[in-house]
């Protein structure tokens, strides 16, 4: 089944029904339509896979895939446009050309924590580009994914968008097909599976993956600005996000300060009545609610930490040193842990010696500070002041670097990405003759200018 799928996505992408830029535009518009349409059945999933509320997936599933389709909309015949550059005097005379390529048939695999937005916002640039797709949304959100796949099926067009459910069996046929192309979201331990499936055919690939992501809160920081958007940023889809920041390094003289404020944050977004609210995200099933509460440490919580069934209500660890349980690998929960530092440059030296994060975060209010250690340290993306919204901006691209993976995307990011870039050099009838044979003591001086070398 999963092969003949390809085969037909092949069949259509070679009939040239691709190429065509109003064909594109007409499918990014149907799309558009169609999410318009589906969005209460959307609603309604969300809700029975994370218990997320319609203002939660509006503003981090819907509101994100719409821009992004818009963009193409708008963007299309500049992304699309063959551009003139200009050639080397040793092609006088002559003329060079940047032509955007569809790679063919691609592959997107989407992961669980954001089942729509991660799925959709790539296959946007995708079809913009002119390739087809083979899409495949998460298993463990079966409900959203269960729309998706309907969704499609409505759009009318296998040959241009296919989606495949199911599990790991799946993932293992598609991954053993011949794609053109493979842009993977998830974790870092099937990237590498992808990457080995992928170099079989030498196929390229991008790889969204996460990691730990630090966030920074100097000694001259807003407070109330860091605590209200850290919890925000932390918290944010039951911390299931892969930019969140996974843990927080506050100065010793404003950690006191800091803490006050993340509990009031805490309280004021969550416990509106003094309860947990019933809008707040579960984790997603039984076997990462079991992971997630095992980086618990009750004699260090400070509140929270208190999981039944799928919900952990946000729990703040604090005086966390670099060996516990929840610093070894990325906790993807709605855990915050809290380290405290003396020394930025110390500290940096300690961060900047593990894998490079997919995002990174300072709170500072010093301009100059806060350029060089944005300079010094590495990492996919980030924010000075802020978390997780780097990703809602089309003209930052978004992507890892290092083990949090390789590739961007979003917006025009997104269009290079599933484009290649052919160069054709375009050579009339006259020429300099210099290069051909025999090579004379002219030709040769003549050259040696050209490269600004001197005897």
């Amino acid at each position: 089944m999963i092969k003949e799928t390809v085969e037909k996505q092949r069949a259509y992408f070679n009939s040239g029904a691709t190429r065509s830029l109003d064909a594109r535009l007409e499918s990014l518009k149907r799309i558009r339509e169609l999410l318009l349409a589906y969005r209460g059945r959307f609603n309604e999933a969300f809700k029975k896979d994370y218990n997320k509320c319609e203002f939660d997936v509006l503003c981090t599933e819907f509101y994100l895939v719409l821009e992004e389709c818009e963009y193409h909309i708008k963007h299309l015949k500049k992304e699309a446009k063959t551009k003139k550059v200009k050639t080397s005097l040793f092609n006088f005379p002559s003329k060079g050309y940047i032509i955007q390529e569809p790679y063919g048939v691609t592959l997107i695999m989407a992961p669980w924590n954001y089942p729509l937005q991660l799925a959709l916002e790539p296959l946007m640039g995708s079809i913009a580009a002119g390739n087809t797709v083979v899409l495949k949304p998460a298993s463990y959100a079966a409900n959203v994914s269960q729309v998706i796949y309907d969704m499609f099926v409505e759009f009318g067009n296998p040959g241009l968008i296919s989606v495949v459910l199911g599990g790991r069996q799946e993932n293992q046929d598609l991954l053993d097909q011949r794609f053109d192309y493979i842009f993977f979201t998830g974790g870092a331990t099937v990237g590498r599976l992808v990457l080995e499936k992928a170099a079989v055919n030498l196929t390229p690939v991008s790889l969204e993956l996460g990691g730990k992501s630090p966030c920074i809160v100097d000694e001259d920081a807003d407070i109330d600005i860091a605590a209200k958007r850290i919890v925000w940023g932390k918290f944010l889809n039951a911390g299931q996000t892969c930019v969140a920041p996974d843990y927080i390094c506050v100065h010793s003289s404003v950690h006191e300060a800091f803490v006050k404020a993340v509990l009031k944050y805490i309280k004021e977004f969550f416990y509106p009545n003094g309860a947990i609210s019933t809008d707040f995200p579960h984790l997603i099933n039984d076997k990462h609610a079991l992971k997630v509460s095992g980086f618990l440490d009750p004699s260090k919580t400070l509140c929270g930490g208190t999981i039944e069934g799928h919900l952990l209500e946000p729990t703040v660890l604090d005086n966390v040193t670099w060996d516990d349980a929840c610093m070894k690998e990325e906790i993807f929960g709605p855990i915050m842990p809290i380290l405290i530092f003396d020394d930025i440059d110390e500290l940096l030296k300690t961060i900047n010696a593990k894998e490079k994060p997919l995002a990174f975060y300072y709170f500072t209010k010093d301009k100059e500070k806060a350029k060089r250690v944005f300079e010094v340290s590495p990492f996919g993306g980030g924010c000075w002041n802020e978390t997780i919204m780097h990703l809602t901006n089309d003209d930052l691209p978004f992507g890892g670097v290092g083990r949090s993976g390789m590739g961007a995307y979003h917006g025009a990011a997104s269009f290079k990405t599933f484009s290649h870039a052919k160069s054709l050099l375009v050579k009339g009838k006259a020429e300099i003759n210099v290069k051909y044979p025999p090579y004379t003591k002219k030709a040769l001086n003549f050259v040696k200018k050209l490269a600004h070398i001197k005897d």
